[in-house]
């Protein structure tokens, strides 16, 4: 199944503006609508009852500089 990608944004941001961001995503999806937007564009889309959600904390090592980095993804996903 090929990957279509509707929404994606990438900025810099404050621990305190991230966990802001995170609480106002928690009540939309509690809510069953979230509302996602950028400069660029703005999507909406509808959370079912009863998603998959999945927590990942990755660390990837550059093999020149042995300089690490870590990524923390929340995923939530459903079929349609």
């Amino acid at each position: 199944m090929p990957e279509e990608e509707l929404f994606k944004t990438e900025e810099p941001r404050t621990r305190a503006e991230i966990a802001e961001t995170l609480v106002a995503a928690a009540e939309a999806i509690e809510a069953g609508t979230v509302r996602l937007e950028s400069p660029e564009t703005q999507r909406e889309v509808a959370v079912p009852e009863d998603p998959t959600f999945e927590v990942e904390l990755e660390r990837l090592t550059d093999s020149e500089t042995g300089e690490q980095r870590y990524e923390l993804e929340y995923e939530i996903r459903w079929t349609k």
